[in-house]
């Protein structure tokens, strides 16, 4: 995960078993994509951006209220075991990061005086 001190932006990296062009067509074919990201709503159709077999990036939805919306960058490479190493980096938009109260978990709402 990100160093990063607030929780607008996630940083995770996977290292999977499978060679890059299988984990690029999971992510880039519309029915492949449905399949690993069944819970997600793109709020843009086509990939925001794309640079082929490398990295993609989509402005996605959440199907369930609050329904935010994030930048979610897929970057893709080849790992040391000759299998993927995908980076996602999850950047939620439109929204500061959120307080937490520290006894209930709950975010905290504050009103302007």
């Amino acid at each position: 995960m990100s160093d990063s001190p607030d929780d607008a932006t996630l940083d995770l990296v996977y290292d999977l078993d499978a060679p890059p062009q299988k984990v690029w067509r999971a992510l880039s074919i519309p029915a492949f994509r449905e399949r690993w990201l069944p819970d997600v709503i793109e709020a843009e159709p086509d990939a925001g951006s794309v640079v082929p077999g490398q990295e993609l990036r989509y402005c996605l939805r959440e199907g369930g209220s609050p329904f935010e919306t994030s930048a979610v960058t897929f970057r893709i490479s080849l790992n040391e075991a000759g299998g993927t190493r995908l980076r996602i980096i999850h950047e939620r938009l439109g929204a500061g990061p959120r307080m937490m109260a520290a006894n209930a978990n709950r975010a905290v709402r504050t009103r302007a005086a």
